[in-house]
């Protein structure tokens, strides 16, 4: 190791210029902040990451911090460093996947602009994937929610706060194609039945272009049945 040369000594200042700090921290250069803000944000996601391949593979009820952290390449510390449980790591995951999920329908619904509802159903299911994987994670984990009042209180209050995100740019998109919705929460919660039932139909059967078909059909039934056409 190289010895450090001492810094040159300063002469010290008039006392009435003095400002005393006690028990202060040494505040490190930027350099530094930036490199460790960039190491620790490199480590979350890799948690993150390792994570859902474990809950997807063992369950979440089965999976647990040691088995993540050496998906990931680190211990203990790094994961109570990030994150203070399972059910913290999860819902992370669960809010930053909600915040792509987001941009991604309401960029597809932007582009709507034909006189006609069926556009703007093909776009938001293009922009909503059906994933395996994450569709065994987040079912496991409602499960688990169900049995904690105060997680199911979390859960119902991040679904509502997705559904109030994403209902303008459906109402806006479908204002674009002549209809007016009538009850933007029933509809919302319609929406959302519709997804969660329908996905579990396409991944039983992942090949067949009929029940993709009819996953559209009655998405389009839902938006026409909540609206009414505009004079």
């Amino acid at each position: 190791m190289t010895p450090m040369t001492p810094a040159p000594v300063t002469p010290a200042a008039p006392a009435a210029a003095v400002t005393t700090v006690t028990d202060a921290a040494p505040v490190p250069p930027v350099s530094d902040s930036k490199r460790v803000t960039s190491r620790r944000a490199r480590t979350r996601r890799r948690l993150l990451d390792s994570a859902l391949d474990v809950f997807a593979e063992e369950g979440f009820g089965r999976s647990t911090v040691e088995q993540i952290c050496e998906r990931a390449g680190y211990t203990r510390g790094a994961f109570y460093s990030n994150f203070t449980s399972l059910d913290e790591l999860f819902l992370a995951m669960w809010e930053e996947r909600s915040a792509r999920l987001l941009a991604d329908v309401r960029a597809a619904l932007a582009e709507v602009s034909a006189a006609a509802p069926e556009d703007a159903v093909r776009a938001a299911l293009r922009a909503i994937p059906v994933d395996d994987a994450w569709y065994r994670v987040t079912a496991e984990f409602t499960a688990h929610a169900l049995r904690n009042p105060a997680l199911r209180r979390v859960m119902a209050a991040r679904e509502q706060a997705i559904q109030d995100a994403v209902l303008p740019a459906v109402v806006e998109a479908l204002g674009r194609t002549g209809r007016r919705v009538t009850d933007e929460d029933a509809l919302g919660q319609a929406l959302v039945a519709v997804h969660d039932g329908t996905a579990v139909q396409v991944l039983l059967d992942p090949g067949s272009e009929a029940v993709r078909a009819r996953r559209e059909a009655l998405f389009l039934h839902v938006l026409q049945a909540y609206s009414t056409a505009t004079p």
